[in-house]
């Protein structure tokens, strides 16, 4: 494509391109804000849709249980049913994509150069390097390498608060700039979560949390295999690695330094977040004793996992998180084989891309891939060499965790069967104390108009007597209180001609009535309990969908770590990736592009260079909370700046290189420390960092992620870029920017 036709603006004017501007807005907000549809199926269609799967054997027939919604409602009587399409990270970009192709929007280049690859950036390459290099980093992690070191830090540092916070701190910085942010967040929170649980005057783990995945997200800028983003801009720019790494670790290494005693002293300045010496609760020498159990085996604590659940706030609960920080699971042959891998990947990496003489001359998954087979390939030996072993432990855990369960189903059930026992007794006690009453009728003669009193006193021998005196009673009684209306004084009538005997009748039909209800309760939860007799597998014909489960159940059985490390790639990355690489390549093909790269020109030749710095820093930060996460800001940025580029080589005008590279730099800066912004959204390891801490009982509400980061980016990116000032005025000159420099 010609550079003048690249540059131009007036296609903004069409209603497509009105139309791809707002898609892109409106797909940025939904990553920001999720939701559902709800969707309304034909009950008839869904059922011919089982029916069909069930006589395919894709599925199991359908049975009663399903025809129950979650409030025990019959559901076959509605005549829709309702299904819930999620609106997020993964769904919302490919649906605007397929909008925009179905309005002819975008076509055929656009979704090449998004996927395959145009202008240095090519998205397939990059997924497949980060994908595989991820591979051998979350093998690491698998191993117990970052749990072991964790306990290792914290035997360290004794009971001394502010001495943990340190050795922590520079454990995850270090780990992170190795092998990069994910595997931290994926083991490192769990064992914060433990630690500070255990811990008798921790009275919150906010400051524990918070300041890992800060320092997980700052050390990711190091090295370029350490995050997506930096792929995306060593690409976008054709930077070596070698080049990335030396620009980029002085700037971070001094946020890092300066951001330590900032979070100590200002923001977590309190005794009950970072005590000063802290008390934790000590470990029985026979749970020291016990040998450790591989987490990634299913079942293999058997039923402590569940009872820590359910306990999560009480003794045994903290027991049994003791045990899982204190005693941890260490495979020390994959973890040191892992770490041979993945220095021998890097270095590797790193040496062919300093010597390679043009950008892109090979792809560089093609180290990473090698490195990751080969990972695999001992996981799976290794799997294999103790399977029978692996195989055992599961069995016991499994039915450990079966009998616990129908343990507690034969306590709920005796408990409902007393209840109802009891419930009977009650009304029996109550149908008996009634027949042994009668009402009498005493005359209360205290002056004309005063009305009946019913009295209930002990019973006394029937006699006509006493009969008679009732009914005589009563005559006066209605004479005088002639002002009640007739109507009112047949109802009394009637109640006091009743014969003792009524009120046992009435007794009678309310134990009947009583009983009837109970007798429903115990068929209902007969019921529930045989039909879950009856749900169990057993017996069931094999199905496409049992099949799978089994074969997954045999592969985390017989395989764990591969397994395990398989179910935690961050797979999700790649449709979102492509999609807004192909939303960002749609706004180029409508000219928008362009007009960002136009306004960012306006603001660098008024504020020089350093307003470049500092302005390109906000901007990714910004964008990183509200424009599809660090990945999709890095990309959108990368597209405006070689726009931005493009303008200057038209106008014969070159960007000096210090404020170009001023420019990427800190772009790199704030697409890595915007991930603790003001939004989860802001990272994919922001999700995930908060999904953990919820399996740990642990809630961080979106007000409060804003309001403990924002000090904490605003005096990491503020430390980060001035460094980064100094550094570019020391390093380059006012020259003509020089992409291979």
């Amino acid at each position: 494509m010609d550079t003048a036709d690249s540059l131009d603006t007036s296609q903004i004017k069409t209603w497509r391109s009105i139309i791809t501007l707002l898609v892109f807005i409106i797909t940025n907000i939904i990553v920001l804000f999720p939701f559902h549809i709800p969707i309304y199926v034909p009950r008839r269609l869904w059922n011919a849709l089982l029916d069909a799967l069930s006589v395919l054997r894709v599925i199991s027939p359908r049975n009663c249980s399903q025809l129950d919604d979650e409030n025990g409602r019959d559901c076959s009587l509605k005549l829709f049913v309702q299904f819930n399409f999620p609106m997020d990270f993964m769904t919302a970009p490919l649906v605007a994509d397929l909008f925009l192709l179905e309005i002819s929007a975008i076509g055929r280049q656009e979704v090449h150069d998004g996927t395959i690859g145009a202008d240095s950036i090519s998205p397939i390459d990059i997924m497949a390097f980060f994908l595989t290099l991820a591979y051998i980093a979350i093998s690491i992690d698998a191993s117990g390498l970052i749990k072991y070191l964790a306990f290792k830090v914290l035997q360290k540092s004794g009971s001394v608060g502010h001495r943990l916070f340190f050795y922590l701190y520079a454990l995850f910085f270090g780990l992170g700039s190795f092998i990069g942010n994910d595997p931290i967040i994926l083991s490192g929170t769990a064992f914060l979560a433990y630690m500070t649980r255990v811990s008798s005057n921790i009275m919150h783990p906010r400051a524990w949390i918070h300041s890992q995945f800060a320092v997980a997200n700052i050390a990711s800028a190091i090295l370029v295999s350490s995050n997506p983003t930096n792929l995306v801009l060593a690409g976008a720019f054709g930077i070596k690695f070698i080049n990335y790494t030396a620009n980029m670790i002085v700037p971070v290494f001094v946020a890092a330094i300066v951001l330590f005693p900032f979070l100590l002293y200002i923001v977590f300045a309190d005794e009950s977040l970072i005590p000063i010496s802290i008390k934790m609760h000590e470990l029985s020498e026979e749970a020291k004793a016990k040998k450790p159990v591989n987490p990634n085996i299913p079942h293999a604590r058997g039923t402590a996992a569940e009872e820590e659940n359910n306990l999560a706030n009480g003794q045994q609960g903290e027991l049994l998180s003791l045990e899982e920080i204190m005693n941890p699971f260490l495979d020390k042959g994959g973890a040191t084989f892992g770490a041979v891998i993945m220095t021998t990947t890097l270095v590797t990496l790193l040496a062919l891309n300093a010597s390679s003489q043009s950008q892109g001359e090979h792809p560089v998954f093609w180290v990473t891939l090698p490195g990751a087979f080969v990972m695999f390939c001992w996981d799976v030996a290794f799997g294999w060499r103790n399977r029978h072993e692996t195989r055992d432990i599961a069995r016991k855990g499994r039915k450990d965790v079966e009998d616990a369960q129908a343990a507690r189903a034969i306590r709920e059930m005796e408990a409902m069967r007393a209840a109802s026992e009891q419930g009977e007794r009650d009304v029996i006690s109550a149908h008996e104390d009634t027949l042994t009453r009668r009402p009498s009728l005493e005359a209360q003669k205290n002056g004309p108009g005063d009305g009946l009193t019913l009295i209930l006193t002990p019973p006394l021998e029937p006699s006509g007597s006493t009969s008679a005196q009732r009914h005589g009673q009563l005559q006066n009684d209605q004479i005088l209180t002639s002002s009640i209306s007739t109507q009112e004084k047949k109802q009394k009538l009637n109640r006091a001609d009743s014969p003792p005997e009524t009120l046992g009748e009435i007794s009678g039909r309310e134990l009947n009535e009583k009983g009837r209800e109970l007798d429903k309760e115990r068929q209902a939860f007969s019921e529930e309990a045989s039909q879950m007799v009856l749900l169990r597998p057993q017996h069931e014909r094999p199905t496409l969908v049992s099949l799978v489960s089994n074969v997954y159940t045999w592969s985390q059985e017989t395989f764990p770590t591969v397994t395990a490390v398989a179910t935690h790639l961050p797979f999700a990355l790649v449709p979102f990736a492509f999609s807004m690489f192909v939303l960002v390549q749609a706004l180029v093909s409508k000219g928008w592009v362009q007009v960002f790269a136009y306004g960012w020109d306006k603001w660098v030749k008024s504020t020089g260079t350093v307003g470049s710095v500092g302005g390109m820093g906000f901007l990714s930060v910004v964008l990183c909370n509200f424009a599809g996460t660090n990945i999709g800001t890095t990309i959108l940025l990368s597209r405006v700046i070689q726009h931005w580029q493009k303008i200057h080589d038209q106008n014969l005008l070159p960007i000096s290189n210090r404020t170009f590279w001023g420019t990427v730099y800190s772009m790199a800066l704030g697409v890595n420390f915007g991930a603790f912004g003001a939004a989860f959204s802001a990272s994919l390891a922001g999700l995930l960092w908060r999904d953990i801490l919820a399996r740990k009982h642990i809630r961080v509400w979106s007000l409060d992620f804003a309001r403990v980061n924002l000090p904490i980016i605003t005096i990491a990116m503020a430390v980060g870029c001035s460094v980064l000032i100094g550094e570019i005025y020391i390093m380059r000159d006012d020259s003509p920017y020089n992409k291979h420099l």
